[in-house]
């Protein structure tokens, strides 16, 4: 049964409980017109040295690294695309070494990175043996601070380990079911608070085989236009037509549905057999949160299905960490499915598709991560089952609720620092995702390893990941992280936007309110 209007209101704190209202800001602000004319430029001249230098190679002058078709096969179809190897060979490759380096720790606030050397412009590493001791880990995705080294809390997964070894070496159909796998699909059921819930062993995977096995040719998918790599190959994997909106725009979304309704399949006007809504609760390149009150209301109107991955919103938004559903007082069973990974705030691996029984009943027999994959390692659902239920409070202390707590406060708190050094950054002031706008793929290179210097880890993101006017470095808050770590990755943020000159911020905020009584969605500018 849907919760009652009053209920709905009641849990985000509504006093008079007609109706419940969110005020949330969100950050997409335009840099100047000259910004985005000079990164372009700036390419222009790299592809015209990319161009020289490949004609260097094809004489012999330079030494070509990048894989090739061997002399026979080059007069046949292409093993390797051109662009993409020419992008790789002569931008990616001066860039890629600012992360790319062994952690030889726990990813927690401080970690030790190897260091290496490279006399090849990153095609080829060699260690020195020497490694670099607490560096602030401004880029993992251990948002509550659960991957940790904490000898107490790791006695029971300690147990299990010595109890039921690594691995189980089976699939869920064969010899792979445990009795930790069920504890953990019933305790995730709880903490979702849905029918039912199916692990799986990978997350990626979680999304990429499922999708196909809920629709197929006659279906019709809708997909926000940045969604995640692993959705986007589902869609693809599974026959279905795919229509992509443009990100978190609604009228967008609704122009779609109604000519999918209306016009049907092309050709036959047939009606589609399935409609799925595919979206993410966080999108972890820009730091958006989904405007899930008014895609639940277009999905109910248009009577369609909606799939929603919260790999990076579950256990990092919300007042008690339940995600986006929580964090707008939706009731569960609105979500049609309902898809999360372990892999970010419980410090573990895997991921969990849940929603009613009948729908996870029918994944367990037509999902090829069933059938197929390996079942998770025991000593792995142990971890989350320790971690689900420290949020949960089931431990006996306030330990986990103090994480969720901390993570919103140092969210903020990162966040407002950022605003008031004019640097432009991307999505909803709740996201612990927050990526900060640098543009040109030189200035995020040398702002990453000026910040190695200062022993900080910080993650760069560029073409094709982005747009490619839009390389950004993507800070991840946690937190296990100190207000002494954030101010020091601060102070330095100050000083190189200074230097790499990346201050354009205007303070262009778009502030949002979603008004939301169960029968109409407003969207206040």
């Amino acid at each position: 049964m849907a919760r009652s209007h009053r209920n709905v209101c009641k849990q985000n704190g509504s006093a008079n409980g007609t109706l419940y209202k969110r005020e949330y800001k969100e950050s997409f602000e335009e840099a100047p017109l000259y910004i985005p004319v000079l990164t372009y430029l700036g390419y222009g001249i790299l592809i015209l040295f990319g161009y020289l230098r490949d004609f260097m190679r094809r004489w012999g002058l330079e030494k070509c690294h990048i894989a090739e078709e061997r002399e026979e096969q080059r007069d046949f179809v292409p093993l390797y695309q051109d662009f993409e190897n020419f992008y790789t060979r002569n931008i990616y490759m001066r860039i890629r070494d600012n992360f790319n380096r062994p952690i030889c720790s726990v990813p927690g606030p401080l970690f030790d990175l190897m260091e290496r050397m490279t006399d090849d412009y990153n095609w080829t590493y060699r260690h020195t043996g020497k490694v670099i001791k607490d560096v602030i880990n401004m880029g993992s995705y251990n948002y509550l601070g659960f991957a940790e080294n904490n000898e107490e809390s790791l006695q029971k997964v300690k147990k299990v380990l010595e109890r039921y070894g690594v691995g189980v070496c089976s699939t869920r159909h064969e010899m792979g079911q445990t009795d930790k796998l069920q504890e953990l699909e019933d305790l995730v059921a709880e903490f979702l608070d849905v029918e039912a819930a199916m692990v799986c062993s990978m997350g990626f995977t979680t999304n990429s085989t499922n999708i196909p096995a809920l629709v197929g040719k006659g279906c019709l998918i809708l997909s926000d236009e940045l969604n995640h790599t692993s959705l986007i190959l589902g869609a693809r994997l599974s026959g279905a037509t795919i229509r992509v909106f443009q990100h978190n725009n609604m009228g967008n979304l609704e122009k779609l549905l109604r000519d999918a309704v209306v016009r049907g399949q092309p050709r036959t006007h047939r009606a589609w057999k399935k409609i799925l809504i595919l979206v993410e609760g966080i999108y972890s390149m820009e730091g958006s949160i989904v405007r899930l009150p008014e895609i639940i209301a277009l999905k109910k109107k248009y009577k369609a299905y909606l799939y929603m991955d919260e790999a990076h919103s579950i256990g990092a938004v919300g007042s008690t960490g339940r995600g986006v559903v929580e964090y707008f007082g939706m009731d569960p069973a609105d979500v049609d499915v309902m898809m999360g990974t372990f892999t970010k705030s419980f410090g573990a691996i895997g991921g969990y598709i849940a929603g009613k029984r009948d729908l996870v009943d029918y994944l367990r027999n037509h999902s090829h991560s069933a059938f197929y994959a390996a079942s998770m390692s025991p000593p792995v659902a142990e971890q989350i089952i320790k971690v689900m239920k420290c949020i949960m409070g089931r431990d006996g202390t306030l330990k986990g609720q103090q994480r969720v707590n901390q993570l919103a406060e140092n969210t903020r708190y990162f966040r407002q620092k950022l605003y008031d050094l004019n640097l432009i950054t991307y999505g909803n002031e709740d996201s612990p995702v927050v990526p900060v706008l640098m543009y040109m793929p030189s200035k995020v290179a040398a702002f990453s390893r000026h910040m190695l210097k200062k022993k900080i880890g910080v993650v760069i993101v560029g073409f094709p990941a982005t747009p490619m006017a839009e390389a950004r470095v993507r800070f991840c808050m946690s937190a296990a992280h100190t207000k002494e770590m954030l101010d020091k990755v601060v102070d330095e943020l100050d000083k190189m936007g200074d230097v790499l000159n990346v201050k354009h911020s205007r303070h262009g905020r778009t502030n949002r309110t979603v008004v939301y009584d169960e029968t109409n969605i407003e969207l206040d500018a």
